[in-house]
């Protein structure tokens, strides 16, 4: 087998192998990510909810003034 060829193969093995690494770490950088966002989703829905079920309990019943019903 040709030497040079030989270490031209391996060469560009040891570069591909060392691009895997570096892709693997990215990935899973990528996918921690991704989960935090999904439950950050996931507590800035439930706050919107609570919030939402707040405001409409603090809000007054429409056509009462006064504890009395408006019966215009």
């Amino acid at each position: 087998m040709d030497p040079e060829l030989l270490e031209r193969t391996t060469a560009r093995r040891a570069e591909r192998d060392e691009l895997e690494e570096q892709l693997t770490e990215q990935l899973a950088e990528v996918r921690a990510e991704r989960d935090e966002l999904a439950v950050a989703e996931r507590v800035l829905e439930r706050m919107s909810e609570q919030l939402a079920g707040e405001r409409a309990s603090a809000a007054p019943a429409p056509g009462r003034v006064g504890g009395w019903a408006d019966e215009r």
